[in-house]
């Protein structure tokens, strides 16, 4: 179960990837990844800048249509 907390980001793209997300793709400044049953396009973080902090998965997270309860859920 991720904590929602910092999260380095190849964890951030594992777990997205098990909510359905498929990527990351490139282009533009950021990689993103996407769902296709919504249409959904996310923009993940910069990989040199650290983990991602609490802040910013928050925001990811309410971008992706994620509950903070479904993120915790995770294996």
């Amino acid at each position: 179960m991720p904590h929602f907390g910092p999260i380095r980001r190849k964890d951030f793209i594992r777990f997205l990837k098990e909510l359905g997300f498929s990527g990351p793709c490139s282009g533009g400044r950021y990689e993103f990844m996407v769902r296709d049953s919504d249409k959904l396009r996310l923009a993940i973080p910069n990989p040199h800048k650290g983990e991602i902090g609490k802040s910013l998965l928050a925001e990811l997270l309410r971008e992706a249509g994620i509950t903070r309860g479904d993120w915790e859920k995770l294996k």
